[in-house]
């Protein structure tokens, strides 16, 4: 019987052995699978548009690919916002030359660093964690409110699926330190 349960279990970890490989491929083409939608929904989405500093070229400004969607720069400068801008019948937003600084009626609000830097970025975060951010405009799904230009009201709209997608994605990036200042308050009409 002791000779029996030995080789059934020698059958079985043989087994193993030879179906491990193949089920590791499946999952890691299903994860390079999820990736690469995210990549396809980041850039569809305009994720670089206001979460990556720009270069200037002759054909205008460009997500710089040293700096791809590491949020408004630490040390960047901002012009001082005009008073008297916003209001009914008046300017809605301005923006800086990187397009990772909005000033609107709610104050100044910045891009935020979407690579997986543990300390800057989205490193500590979880799928759940994305996830609730997208669905209820707040940081972290419970804290402070996600302000213009970011249009998290039409992310909330996309399939769980999708949002997963888009965070593997922005995981598989390459790490950036970018400490992105806290938004500024408006100081009133």
């Amino acid at each position: 019987m002791r000779q029996k349960n030995r080789t059934c279990n020698v059958l079985v970890a043989v087994a193993l052995l030879i179906a491990a490989p193949a089920v590791m491929a499946q999952t890691d083409s299903a994860g390079k699978d999820q990736v690469k939608r995210g990549l396809y929904l980041t850039n569809i989405g305009g994720c670089n548009d206001c979460h990556s500093p720009k270069l200037m070229t002759p054909q205008g400004p460009q997500p710089d690919p040293a700096r791809m969607l590491s949020g408004h720069p630490a040390n960047a400068q901002l012009p001082p916002v005009p008073t008297g801008m916003f209001g009914p019948g008046q300017w809605a937003a301005l923006t800086n030359d990187e397009f990772t600084a909005w000033a609107g009626p709610w104050g100044i609000s910045f891009a935020a660093n979407l690579t997986p830097d543990v300390t800057t970025g989205l490193g500590g975060w979880t799928a759940a964690q994305f996830i609730a951010t997208m669905r209820t405009s707040k940081h972290l799904g419970v804290g402070r409110p996600i302000l213009p230009p970011m249009l998290t009201y039409a992310l909330a709209a996309l399939t769980d699926s999708d949002l997963k997608a888009v965070f593997a994605y922005l995981k598989s990036l390459k790490p950036i330190k970018n400490q992105v200042p806290v938004t500024v308050p408006s100081k009133g009409p």
